[in-house]
């Protein structure tokens, strides 16, 4: 094609003002770039090209050729300059502008200036984009909806260079919102989700968190076109794992997590991970509720949990050995409701305190029982605290027999039947 033009150009008498060739040499040069195949060949007659005529008319089309055979080798560095050299014949050309934005960020040059022109190319084509993509520039082969998808993903390109030249610059606000965008209009983007989470977290403002948290669960979960490599991914996943529990106090709803971000690529409107304070006060409000139905259980729970703590031996020489225990009955003398386990004798009591089964207790009488009673009998005790283990864990409380009640009452003995009298005996007189 680049032959043909150069034949058409050079058969036809350039007009007064219009570009010309130097001589014949610059044309046949020309042609034979155009001819070539190989592209490495290619970059070597255009090198001859640019040498023989550095001040050829023909400067955009010789930095085009550049660019597209650059294109063809894969050379990352050398199509971001042959780029910058069309734009400095053309600063609107859409391929040159496309190329800037999409090397910015590959090529992490830092520099001011680099910066410079990456944001300006990618503006450049936001501008155009509707020029660029016009109906009547559809390839015949494209539908329409793939030609619209085609402008989408040159448009996320676009706000995905902002947002990486916000991100270095240190704008978080521009960045998030660059970011946001870009995901918007190409959901198949891992490294922005990571990028965009990363940022959102740099912010250090706590109701912004989940937010972050989102968007690199979504870097770490999501496996389709565009996503980060799995070794990427893994390197992530353990900065998740160690923010999640970080914010959440555990990593109890990181899974769901993982599968919403995988998903879609922006949260839902009332999206919400719970913080520790968040989890702490449902989990008191929970507490409160529950000693207002069964006082007792809420008691008990919190006790064991101490005994069965790091400090369970100071708590119960602090505060339970040799003391009374339970809920202050209508005398002020603390009672406790208890189910029977076992019978280990007429005065050892094996007793559940917060459910119907599990030993937790040893009631020790001062006096015997009468009969027995069948497991799950519900007794009342007032009791003095006397000693416990850890492990297996156990309370002993030692308790009158009179402040044991419930205890079923023994059946009483049969009595004997009179002795018959003889048939006959007469009273004496």
């Amino acid at each position: 094609m680049t032959a043909m033009l150069c034949a058409t150009m050079w058969a036809q008498a350039p007009a007064q003002g219009q570009p010309q060739w130097k001589d014949r040499a610059e044309y046949d040069l020309v042609e034979s770039v155009g001819k070539e195949a190989d592209a490495t060949k290619k970059i070597a007659l255009l090198n001859q090209w640019k040498e023989k005529y550095p001040g050829s008319d023909f400067k955009k089309l010789r930095a085009a050729m550049y660019l597209q055979t650059y294109q063809a080798l894969g050379q990352s560095a050398n199509i971001y300059t042959a780029a910058k050299d069309v734009l400095a014949v053309d600063p609107a050309d859409a391929l040159a502008l496309s190329m800037i934005s999409y090397f910015t960020p590959v090529l992490a040059n830092t520099s001011p200036e680099a910066l410079d022109m990456g944001e300006k190319a990618a503006n450049g084509i936001l501008s155009q984009l509707g020029t660029i993509f016009e109906a009547s520039k559809k390839p015949a082969q494209m539908t329409d909806q793939q030609w619209a998808q085609q402008k989408d993903i040159a448009e996320a390109q676009s706000y995905k260079t902002l947002g990486w030249i916000a991100m270095v610059r240190k704008d978080a606000p521009g960045a998030q919102t660059n970011f946001t965008k870009s995901l918007g209009k190409n959901a198949a983007q891992g490294d922005v989700s990571y990028w965009l989470g990363q940022t959102v977290m740099g912010m250090k403002k706590v109701e912004l968190y989940p937010l972050g948290l989102f968007h690199v669960a979504r870097a770490v979960a999501y496996d389709g076109p565009g996503a980060m490599g799995a070794q990427g991914r893994t390197q992530v996943d353990s900065y998740l794992k160690k923010a999640y529990a970080g914010y959440h106090g555990d990593d109890s709803g990181l899974e769901d997590l993982k599968k919403l971000a995988k998903a879609q690529p922006l949260p839902p409107a009332d999206f919400k991970i719970k913080s520790v304070t968040d989890v702490q006060t449902e989990k008191i409000a929970q507490e409160q509720d529950a000693a207002k139905a069964n006082p007792q259980l809420a008691l008990w729970k919190r006790v064991k949990e101490e005994l069965q703590g790091a400090n369970g031996a100071q708590y119960w020489e602090a505060g339970m050995k040799d003391a009374g225990f339970g809920i202050p009955g209508a005398d002020g003398t603390p009672k406790l409701t208890v189910s029977l386990v076992e019978q280990k004798s007429n005065k050892e009591l094996i007793v559940a305190v917060a459910d119907k089964t599990t030993p937790e207790m040893t009631l020790q009488l001062d006096a015997p029982l009468a009969g027995k009673a069948e497991p799950g009998t519900e007794l009342t005790i007032s009791g003095v605290a006397k000693s416990y283990t850890k492990e297996p864990f156990m309370v002993v409380m030692e308790v009158e027999k009179k402040d044991l009640k419930g205890w079923p009452a023994a059946a009483a003995p049969a009595k004997r039947p009179a002795a018959a009298r003889k048939p006959g005996a007469a009273k004496r007189k």
